[in-house]
């Protein structure tokens, strides 16, 4: 596993954002982790995130694209801080676009907010984390009336590697297999799991082994089914 990748998942728990336990799910799912992206508000915390977003989609995607596009509403810190990492990192500038949720109607008028885009923008789109593919139907559609953009690809933070609403392959999955574009996370469960299994973070044990079998549990219910 690249250091990066290693230092990410370190700095997750730090945060708070990525926590164990018993937990459930918008989808109704029992679960024993939760990752919540809004728990980054510190100066430090949202720098050094856009640094690993940054250097996860230079190694997924390169850095052929215009624009960076997060679905409201945590989406939209994130490429804020993902334009600033990579021109931090590498120097090259793009982008940042929003949408709202609701379409303003006066001053800064319309239903995106930042950057506008143009017929043929290469657009990069940044979640926390995907787990059922909806705020991409919903995002999908919003840049498509908007200009004829091309999408390059998605980046979230974690993929939770677990079977997305058609219960045969991972959310991710599913969104590159409907809409045609690639789908990357800067590290996945399992990774999380090899790096933190009996291993201290500030002094402390994160997945123990029975966290570690909890989670085992999970993904014989939710995990994605082996070929073969």
């Amino acid at each position: 596993m690249e250091a990066y990748k290693e230092e990410f998942i370190t700095f997750m728990v730090e945060s708070d954002v990525l926590k164990f336990g018993d937990f459930t799910l918008k989808s109704g799912r029992k679960s024993p982790f939760f990752m919540n992206a809004g728990a980054y508000v510190t100066g430090s915390q949202l720098h050094r995130l856009g640094l690993y977003y940054a250097q996860a989609i230079n190694e997924q995607f390169g850095l052929d694209f215009d624009v960076v596009f997060g679905p409201a509403y945590k989406g939209i810190p994130l490429s804020v801080i993902t334009a600033m990492g990579i021109s931090e990192l590498y120097g090259k500038e793009v982008r940042y676009c929003s949408n709202r949720k609701e379409v303003k109607d006066h001053g800064d008028t319309g239903i995106l907010l930042g950057s506008s885009l143009h017929d043929g923008d290469r657009v990069l789109i940044v979640e926390d984390v995907t787990t059922s593919g909806k705020s991409i139907e919903e995002t999908y559609p919003i840049l498509k009336a908007a200009a004829d953009v091309e999408i390059v690809g998605l980046m979230v933070s974690l993929n939770r590697t677990e079977v997305g609403k058609e219960g045969k392959v991972c959310a991710l999955d599913e969104v590159q297999a409907r809409y045609g574009f690639p789908t990357a996370a800067i590290v996945t469960m399992n990774d999380v799991v090899e790096a933190l299994h009996n291993h201290e973070v500030d002094g402390r044990v994160v997945i123990n082994d029975d966290t570690y079998k909890a989670i085992a549990r999970y993904y014989e219910q939710w995990g994605v089914p082996s070929e073969g």
